[in-house]
């Protein structure tokens, strides 16, 4: 019999990220190991007091079942305590907070609450794939804006015509933004919040990455702007080095929270609860957050350095476990990464243009960088630093 996948799967070219790990097979088949700064999966491991929690999270609910679809009381309360310490902002557990298996099944799915057929969702290119996918499987359809750095990669809403922001449902927000690094101040949430106001239209912020800054000043959240159509999409995975537990959650107006609550009665069985608990020893735990950042920040200066010895633009960022790399004159983001991958560098990176949709004027904002995840070892990382710093392009 012919099997023939639907127009949907049809549609979908390759998860860059799938990408980057098929390079790194190939190398490693001719028997060069490299350094993966590919892809952003943290490898030093959850906290003691995470992998505690754990153990002792499987003995307490060794009979518990199919845990809540929303998530336990005590793991809602947890996440409204902690968003009222760090942002100042009050959340009702019951009705404005919801837990998630991770961000990307929460940002997957999230559009199959609120767009129907032929909707628009607005979203950042260079950006996190689900926000189209999520998209496309809902039947809506996407609507790009770059992210340039003649507008501090900052979404330009003004730049949002009329007629898209007429039919659009949500818009995307991500900061401190993947891939670039750049954070947004609360001019920049009040600005693209009103915009969506006007325009009954969702936002939806990604903030993953917010505990992971190298500034004095914290990022701030859109919810310390506004609750009314603002919902926040925060993980675990990057601030915790838990990416293998896949927990986080949403939170915001509960009108939002309630409609994804819907959706995911329907998709899942919810965060396991011993997985609950490991969130919730993680949450009231700051040590090992700010040792992540000391780390991190370590990272990012050692490979800054190196590629500005190497004669690059100094491009480190404010924030996230990423590197927005502005790539050598005469460099494709491609050939750039391509280069990194000879034996006497042997260093994996994300070229820019696989992160990055062309918009409807064919701009491809991601052409022109490479993407640096500072997930390997420090050591690994001197040695990436060494081997770059003595490399001329």
């Amino acid at each position: 019999m012919e099997i023939v996948p639907s127009e949907r799967v049809r549609s979908i070219g390759s998860y860059a990220f799938a990408e980057v790990d098929r390079q790194v097979k190939k190398l490693e088949e001719k028997g060069i190991h490299p350094i993966d700064f590919g892809v952003g999966d943290p490898t030093s491991p959850p906290p003691e007091v995470v992998r505690e929690a754990t153990k002792e999270g499987v003995e307490k609910f060794k009979t518990a079942g199919y845990p809540s679809y929303i998530g336990s009381e005590r793991y809602r309360r947890t996440i409204a305590e902690w968003m009222e310490d760090r942002f100042d902002v009050s959340l009702n557990p019951e009705t404005e907070v919801t837990s998630t298996i991770g961000s990307k099944e929460a940002v997957f799915h999230f559009a199959e609450a609120f767009v129907d057929p032929g909707d628009i969702v607005i979203v950042p290119t260079p950006g996190y794939p689900p926000y189209t996918r999520g998209t496309q499987f809902a039947e809506g359809e996407v609507y790009y804006v770059p992210l340039l750095p003649e507008n501090d990669f900052l979404i330009d809403v003004d730049a949002i015509p009329d007629s898209v922001a007429d039919r659009a449902k949500i818009i995307w927000l991500n900061y401190p933004n993947s891939p670039t690094g750049v954070t947004a101040g609360e001019d920049f949430y009040e600005k693209a919040i009103d915009f969506a106001r006007d325009k009954d239209i969702i936002v939806a912020s990604d903030e993953a990455y917010t505990e992971l800054y190298y500034t004095d000043d914290p990022p701030v959240s859109a919810l310390e702007v506004a609750r009314n159509g603002v919902v926040v999409f925060q993980s675990l995975s990057k601030r915790s080095s838990m990416t293998g537990y896949r927990v986080g959650w949403v939170c915001g107006d509960e009108r939002i929270v309630k409609a994804f609550q819907k959706v995911k009665t329907n998709i899942d069985s919810g965060t396991p609860d011993f997985v609950q608990e490991a969130a919730i020893a993680a949450l009231k735990d700051e040590g090992h957050v700010e040792k992540n950042r000391k780390d991190y920040l370590h990272k990012r200066d050692l490979l800054a350095d190196a590629l500005v010895s190497s004669g690059l633009e100094d491009c480190r960022p404010d924030a996230t476990i990423y590197m927005w790399q502005r790539v050598p004159e005469g460099y494709t983001s491609v050939d750039f990464a391509t280069r990194l991958l000879d034996p006497e560098i042997a260093v994996v990176t994300t070229p820019g243009a696989w992160l990055s949709q062309e918009t409807e004027d064919g701009l491809n904002p991601g052409e022109g960088y490479v993407r640096f995840a500072l997930v390997p070892p420090v050591e690994k990382a001197e040695q990436a630093a060494k081997r770059i710093a003595g490399t001329t392009w």
